[in-house]
């Protein structure tokens, strides 16, 4: 069974309300279906999100290295070659959501090669995970009526809370609402983008202590090299490491290097093949993880729960899968569902992905 075309097809979906946080703000789902075909009639579907401000990839740079450089470099391999598909998606620098999507396009191929789920082939720990939700930047009593919406509707009892706003003081306060109105039991931890310096970092974590954060993440700039690793020493929570750590390299150099405690997992990043990598050193250096989100549509959800719920470690915390719920549409002919503050992965061979050739028409960008 070989690779015979690679397919890289943008589509645009808006976001019930703008996404915003530190690093910017988001109003549409600028991503790319990406599909793998065989010449045995498989074809392996995922989706590739798009974040400029973050990693400097856009919608058009990931179509043009799919099809420009990628495709034709993998064309004649086989998906178990998954080794020989990295060596050579790697000679190109950067694109981690432009290969995340190859790679996890290739194992749906496996699963449905195999008649069995991809969660099953990665370790198959469970069939679901618990899920948080992001709360993005708005006034306090629009973040606090989300947050309760989102848990009276859909069971959630997580919630990662957009931080890094000058001055820091309206996050503090959202951050104490949240918790009144939640109540003590709520899990509740915070994300800053990069949005403060480590001075204003550990002052906002100082007036936070009370609140029983389980995590902080990304407060501040990796750069900030000493600043940064001066704010973990003192952290009262684990610091994870998210935009920082985007491969399994910058993961050693993160944790080694004092500047986080525990790692953000995104499979949009780094695949399922990558993802694996880092969450094996991270299991060996006995450091916590957690299941991250890029604002993934119901695609790239679905790959996420099907990678968290695979495995004992990345399935301990709640993951974020609910970004899509901010969208007002998606591809999949079987909309994804929230239930009792879990998502469960698909049965049956592969991924499970149904794209809805409709919705498709409706929404790609180069027709």
């Amino acid at each position: 069974m070989k690779i015979v075309k690679v397919e890289a097809i943008p589509f645009a979906i808006p976001y019930t309300k703008p996404l915003r946080f530190a690093s910017g703000e988001v109003h549409t789902a600028d991503h790319v279906l990406v599909r793998v075909h065989t010449d045995e009639g498989l074809m392996g579907t995922a989706e590739a999100p798009p974040r400029p401000y973050t990693y400097g990839e856009t919608q058009e740079s990931i179509v043009a290295v799919i099809d420009k450089i990628f495709a034709p470099q993998i064309l004649g391999l086989t998906p178990l070659e998954r080794e020989a598909v990295h060596d050579k998606l790697d000679r190109t620098v950067g694109n981690p959501a432009a290969k995340a999507a190859v790679d996890m396009a290739l194992w749906d191929i496996l699963g449905q090669a195999a008649g069995m789920p991809v969660s099953g082939l990665l370790g198959g720990y469970t069939d679901r995970m618990r899920v948080s939700h992001m709360v993005g930047f708005a006034p306090t009593d629009e973040m606090v009526a989300e947050a309760l919406r989102i848990r009276d509707t859909y069971g959630i009892t997580t919630f990662k809370v957009k931080v890094g706003r000058q001055p820091y003081r309206a996050d503090v306060d959202a951050c104490r609402a949240l918790r009144e109105a939640l109540g003590p039991d709520a899990g509740l931890y915070i994300d800053g983008n990069r949005g403060w310096t480590a001075s204003e970092s550990a002052r906002a974590l100082r007036e936070m202590a009370d609140l029983g954060l389980t995590f902080a993440e990304e407060l501040c700039p990796a750069d900030d090299v000493l600043g940064r690793r001066w704010l973990v020493a003192q952290s009262p929570v684990p610091f994870i490491a998210d935009e920082s750590a985007t491969r399994a390299a910058e993961v050693t150099r993160e944790l080694l290097g004092g500047s986080a405690t525990a790692i953000s997992i995104k499979t949009a990043r780094t695949g399922f093949t990558a993802s694996q990598r880092v969450l094996h050193q991270c299991e060996g250096l006995g450091v916590e993880v957690v299941m991250g989100n890029q604002i993934d549509g119901q695609i790239g959800t679905l790959c996420a729960v099907a990678f968290g719920a695979a495995h004992r470690t990345a399935s301990r915390y709640p993951g974020e899968l609910s970004n899509f719920l901010d969208m007002e549409d998606d591809l999949l002919a079987e909309p994804l569902t929230i239930e009792g503050g879990t998502l469960r992965i698909r049965e049956g061979a592969g991924l499970g992905v149904d794209v809805d050739p409709a919705k498709l028409a409706r929404y790609r960008q180069d027709r």
